[in-house]
């Protein structure tokens, strides 16, 4: 469990992975060598991990669903078998009929429905329902933005790729990398995070965080989807939210200190007005969780 300091120092990293020493210095009040030493503690214990997300329209994975797939044996094992898919970014082992929940990213609904048929295939896998997603409401680990118009040249992608495996990688060696001065690094990667094209963000542990409970819900609208979906996603347990197809018209995954908390947050969002169904289904373990993609070497 992290102390009042080092859980400040992880939201921050959550909201800006790049996030200078002296700026986090200035935020918890110690010096920038303290919160150097901590920040490096942290990631050393894999307590948050920050790294690149890619934007989906980039990487031509706009197309999102959430599968409940049911399993045919030990349900450990499907999941693993479920996460080596490279469309699958998420997985893990739920309470219920459906022993194993994952997200799945795609350039399009062929390919997604491509994605899905191999899942279904695999060993252990009995059925798959899918949400098919069409909008993210709220990500607590990644900002929900909008792409702005911008060209991507050979030097933006291999700072894609670095920034993908090392969002904290210094300016330093990004530019010995990609054979620029610092300056000119710097300015390349601020416009990149500036124009949504990748957000840096820290992956942190629920556990260490005190969020030691996780649930998905699935969520039944009888009015405006839209204005049930920002009162659930204001909400501070809600982790991430999503609307779009499926036998819900929202998606959500929770998280709390307890199963009383998470109980307490569940029976929030059945509060909102508009929602006339939820089902959720504890989290039980987490098998993955990946964003990163494959990145061309060229424009």
């Amino acid at each position: 469990m992290l102390d009042a300091v080092d859980s400040v120092l992880v939201r921050e990293l959550q909201r800006d992975g790049r996030a200078t020493f002296q700026a986090l210095a200035d935020r918890v009040g110690l010096s920038r060598t303290a919160v150097r030493a901590r920040v490096q503690s942290l990631l050393e214990h894999g307590v948050v991990r920050v790294v690149g997300i890619v934007h989906a329209r980039v990487i031509g994975a706009s197309a999102v669903g959430h599968l409940a797939v049911t399993s045919a044996g030990p349900a450990r094992e499907t999941a693993r078998e479920v996460a080596k898919h490279p469309a699958v970014c998420f997985t893990g082992l739920t309470t219920g009929e459906r022993s194993v929940l994952a997200e799945a990213r795609a350039r399009d609904d062929v390919a997604l429905a491509d994605a899905v048929d191999e899942i279904r295939q695999l060993p252990g896998v009995a059925a798959v329902e899918v949400f098919r997603s069409a909008e993210v409401v709220k990500d607590a680990h990644s900002v929900v933005r909008r792409l702005g118009d911008v060209a991507l040249d050979d030097i933006d992608w291999r700072l894609l790729q670095e920034l993908q495996r090392d969002g904290r990688a210094p300016y330093t060696r990004l530019a010995g990398i990609i054979g620029l001065s610092q300056a000119a690094t710097r300015a390349r990667v601020v416009r990149l995070m500036r124009s949504g094209v990748i957000q840096v963000t820290g992956l942190a542990d629920p556990a260490a965080l005190g969020s030691q409970e996780l649930a998905a819900f699935g969520v039944v609208v009888g009015g405006s989807v839209r204005r049930a979906a920002k009162e659930i996603g204001a909400l501070d347990g809600v982790r991430y939210l999503s609307a779009g197809f499926g036998r819900f018209d929202l998606m959500g995954r929770a998280e709390a200190g307890s199963a009383v908390g998470l109980v307490d947050v569940l029976d929030a969002v059945r509060a909102i007005g508009h929602v006339r169904e939820l089902d959720s289904w504890q989290v039980l373990e987490i098998v993955k969780e990946s964003y990163a993609a494959e990145l061309p070497d060229r424009a």
